[in-house]
């Protein structure tokens, strides 16, 4: 059976566009010999689609869709494996289901629907979705063919210790003599996720003796970025069939004969984090409805990066760095954010904030008389060039990239309204050590492309600074960052307790405790902070949700 993976980015409510690049791909794939193209779970509507389920237009425009993807493709000699969203029965208690349609002929010759709806982390299916209470075999060419959408497959109770749900989909469609696996899915990516799913599904794979045929989906939602990532394999659970990650793709492979295409695919960790970062912020600053976009240039590592995602992402030329010198500023901040600017290839402009800076000292003095200088006074600079970036985004129509990361973002070392303005957070879920380590993907991408590296080593050796007061470094308040990110892996990642993390990365406990009472005391700077790109295992927004108001301590 000759299967194509259809790996397609779609847009969350783009029903028209992802109707046609649907039927795109299976014409693609219908040229191409497929005998069934499996499209992601959600492919039609685009994942997650959030409260728009709670449209009841939304949910007949979804169902029009469809049945104009069926009579679209009555030409076609393959069939379709569409993911979309269903409307339940009647009498359900919520209006809609997580479903995938087989389409054959110009007509929808099956129906499944998700039986177990996640709703932890990032994910909050049950809010919408009403669960499936059977599933049945799909029968096709001669094979008994077990369909299943993401969750569906991932509670194998021989690969868990502990299973969240009492039902094993999967093990029940084994049951009724299913001879391969076909799951579809919106799985988002995170550091080690590809290697999760292809140790899960193998175990699957060994377990009953089928083959296991993976569709994903790739692009950014949103905070959440999909890596496609799909794959297929043998009953054995070897490899035979894989796309290419971060990218659209379309892959053939038959699972019966053992054969399959085997495309390009990141294998290190940071390079596939750089590559999820450059997708999450083209797709979000495109599916925004933007072009352009503004970074504001310190010359330090952080805006260095996000400078090279972004000119990755949307090309040089739709890219404005802006040096805002103040007070405090070094000149290597400037020639150092001048020299990216010209290696990157896109514009920079300098705009002073110290005469600013200058009259609101004195528009402020006779209401601060009496008070020592301190910290009004260093975010006040922050604010002005907060101020500075959101009146040239408002004039250019281009959209702000903050620039903080989630070691700065954990602890509150950011100021509201000033560095925080923007409207993507494009790093901050990446921990300060793992910053540098992209900023040279982001050094070696262009030398290996024959260009010279636009990230000074100046930028790289300098000690961390907000440049806010004099000889200011960001140990003044911080301890070392490798020190840092350690404490934050533990409290934010895994909810350790400081005793744990002391003990376990030999340091003080005071100084442990010191960074956790930062980060619980800071949550109400990152619930106002621009949307961030979820590339670590609990990123702050969507899967992290803690109270502003409240008196728990560790």
């Amino acid at each position: 059976m000759r299967i194509a993976l259809a790996q397609i980015n779609n847009t969350v409510g783009d029903l028209d566009a992802n109707a046609a690049k649907i039927l795109a791909f299976a014409r693609r794939a219908d040229e191409g010999g497929a005998e069934l193209v499996v499209f992601p779970e959600l492919a039609l509507t685009g994942y997650p689609p959030r409260d728009l389920i709670e449209k009841r237009t939304f949910l007949a425009r979804t169902a029009c869709a469809l049945d104009g993807i069926a009579r679209c493709s009555a030409e076609l000699k393959a069939a379709l494996v569409v993911g979309y969203v269903a409307q339940s029965r009647p009498e359900a208690a919520l209006p809609a289901q997580n479903a995938l349609a087989v389409i054959e002929r110009g007509r929808i010759v099956f129906d499944q629907r998700k039986m177990l709806l996640p709703t932890y982390d990032v994910f909050d299916e049950i809010r919408y979705f009403e669960p499936a209470e059977s599933q049945s075999i799909f029968e096709f060419r001669g094979k008994r063919i077990a369909l299943s959408i993401c969750e569906d497959a991932w509670n194998d109770k021989m690969y868990w210790r502990r299973q969240r749900y009492d039902r094993d989909p999967v093990e029940e469609l084994a049951k009724q003599g299913a001879e391969i696996l076909i799951s579809i899915n919106a799985s988002p990516w995170n550091l080690g996720k590809r290697e999760q799913r292809r140790s899960i599904f193998q175990a699957t794979a060994k377990r009953f003796g089928f083959p296991v045929v993976y569709a994903h989906m790739v692009g950014g939602n949103d905070q959440l970025v999909f890596d496609g990532s799909s794959f297929g394999m043998t009953a054995d659970g070897t490899v035979l069939a894989s796309a290419r990650s971060f990218d659209e793709d379309l892959v053939y492979l038959d699972p019966f004969a053992g054969t399959g295409d085997r495309h390009a695919d990141h294998h290190d960790q940071t390079e596939a984090a750089y590559s999820a970062l450059v997708l999450g912020t083209r797709d979000y600053i495109r599916k925004c409805g933007f072009r352009q976009v503004l970074v504001g240039l310190s010359g330090g590592i952080d805006s260095a990066l996000v400078a090279a995602v972004a000119a990755d992402a949307v090309g040089p030329e739709n890219v404005m760095g802006v040096g805002m010198p103040g007070p405090y500023s070094s000149d290597h901040s400037l020639t150092d954010a001048r020299s990216l600017a010209e290696h990157l290839g896109v514009r920079f402009e300098v705009i002073s904030i110290d005469q600013g800076y200058e009259a609101m000292v004195r528009t402020l003095g006779p209401v601060f008389a009496g008070r020592a200088p301190d910290t009004t006074e260093e975010n006040l600079q922050s604010r002005l060039r907060g101020v500075t970036l959101m009146a040239l985004s408002n004039k250019l129509g281009a959209l702000v990239l903050t620039t903080g990361n989630k070691s700065e973002l954990a602890v509150g070392y950011c100021t509201l309204y000033g560095d925080m303005c923007g409207g993507l957070a494009v790093i901050s879920d990446v921990p300060k050590t793992l910053v540098y380590r992209l900023a040279r993907v982001a050094n070696a991408r262009r030398i290996a492309a024959g260009l010279a590296a636009p990230i000074p080593e100046n930028t790289f050796l300098k000690p961390p600074s907000a440049e806010l007061r004099p000889d200011q470094k960001d140990t003044d308040s911080l301890p070392e960052y490798d020190v840092l990110d350690r404490i934050l892996t533990g409290y934010v990642e895994h909810y350790d307790s400081a005793e744990q993390i002391a003990a376990r990365e030999d340091l003080p406990l005071e100084q442990v405790r010191d960074v956790i009472q930062k980060v619980d005391r800071n949550e109400y700077k990152r619930q106002q902070a621009a949307p961030g790109l979820r590339i670590t295992t609990k990123a702050f927004g969507l899967g992290r949700r803690f109270p502003i108001a409240h008196r728990f301590t560790e």
